[in-house]
């Protein structure tokens, strides 16, 4: 198995290939001068897209601007998207330290699940991570006065509401139309989980620091570590940041016992009814970083559960610079990526997302409208509206 991985990744290119050299954790006494033949037969066009698709390109800066290797626009390139990315984490940090505070003042309580926070906690430097919108998470029965209060700071819902919502999906996306901020609130962490934790117990386990004047209420370290395994296998590790991501945790940050401890209470059985999400990112950090799992008390987790099959099918999304884009097979990729993702999961989870796809979406509301106190119209006429959908009638 292990020479079928290394043979993928001989089958990367040149670029892909340089990129992972370049993260690599176990890096300090690396010597990029003294390794000319590294660079030889660069696109750095592609090198530079690859870098931008997996949001690595600030740290990228950083370890290559004084190269003299490295032609000049490149470090250019890599200097202006660091620049950029540095003013949008400064402008999502007020906006988090904003939004924080207007819900503590309606005693609604809410956690970061992702952005600045969570740079700062991993790197130390808002600078070293990219954040595209805020993610937070706040207890189910509190989405309405969430909402309220967004819509009071200026953003609006991006998305029409249908019938039996909060089952069918887990967060709902608010964008402000002249900060272009994004905000996405969450009442679960993941969809179709089983058992995972509840708000309050998350609550209880939270941490605190204090941002932009803010307290800022984020994840404790094992639930954030496990929510970032979980969100990076759903998505195939299709970004290298995702996996830099773990990494820097089991580099130094995870409590290895806690994690034991939690899979043993059996609260995240959203990570696939098993531990073959944990198993399957701790394979890869250790095959494409040479991070030192053999060692490491969750070594445990690489050999359950077909951790090292699903690391193997996610190398199919790491060399590209898009989602949904192999070889310009856009349609046949999709469907790679929708049995990528329904292998993932437990038998109940297969039969709960099987039964969701009778249940309305936004995009039914989108399609066809109709009157508020006609909305229950959207759950006999699912099928219906769905084919007209596909054949776009």
């Amino acid at each position: 198995m292990i020479g079928d991985y290394n043979e993928n990744l001989r089958g990367m290119s040149n670029e892909f290939n340089l990129l992972i050299h370049i993260l690599k954790i176990d890096n300090e006494n690396f010597m990029y001068n003294s390794q000319k033949e590294i660079y030889g037969d660069i696109n750095w066009d592609k090198f530079l897209n690859l870098a931008t698709h997996h949001r690595v390109f600030s740290i990228i800066y950083l370890k290559l601007k004084g190269n003299n290797y490295i032609p000049q626009f490149v470090i250019q390139r890599l200097q202006e998207k660091y620049k950029e990315n540095t003013f949008q984490m400064l402008k999502l940090t007020k906006e988090m330290g904003d939004i924080a505070k207007n819900f503590q003042e309606d005693s609604i309580p809410l956690l970061f699940l992702k952005g600045p926070i969570i740079a700062l906690e991993l790197y130390g430097d808002i600078s070293l991570r990219t954040s595209r919108d805020l993610d937070v998470l706040i207890p189910k029965e509190k989405v309405r006065e969430a909402e309220n209060i967004l819509i009071k700071l200026g953003y609006e819902r991006s998305e029409p509401l249908t019938p039996l919502w909060k089952i069918r999906k887990h967060h709902l996306t608010y964008i402000h139309p002249k900060k272009m901020s994004v905000v996405e609130v969450h009442w679960s962490l993941h969809p179709q989980s089983i058992n995972e934790p509840k708000f309050y117990e998350l609550w209880k386990r939270r941490r605190e620091k204090n941002i932009a004047n803010s307290p800022i209420n984020y994840l404790g370290k094992e639930d954030l570590f496990l929510y970032l395994v979980a969100h990076g296998a759903r998505h195939g590790w299709f970004r290298l940041r995702w996996l830099l991501d773990i990494a820097q945790f089991i580099d130094e940050k995870v409590n290895k016992e806690n994690i034991h401890l939690v899979f043993n209470k059996k609260l995240y059985k959203h990570l696939g009814g098993n531990k073959t999400y944990l198993g399957q990112a701790l394979f890869l950090c250790s095959f494409l970083f040479n991070l030192k799992i053999k060692d490491n008390d969750l070594a445990f987790f690489t050999e359950k559960n077909n951790a090292r099959k699903l690391a193997y099918k996610t190398l199919k999304y790491l060399n590209r610079t898009s989602q949904f884009d192999f070889n310009n097979k856009r349609i046949e990729v999709k469907n790679y990526h929708k049995m990528y993702i329904f292998s993932l999961q437990s038998k109940l989870q297969k039969l709960l997302f099987i039964l969701k796809l009778f249940l309305p979406n936004p995009n039914d509301a989108k399609f066809v409208k109709f009157p508020k106190y006609f909305n229950f119209l959207y759950v006999p006429l699912r099928p219906i509206i769905w084919l007209c959908r596909r054949r776009k009638i």
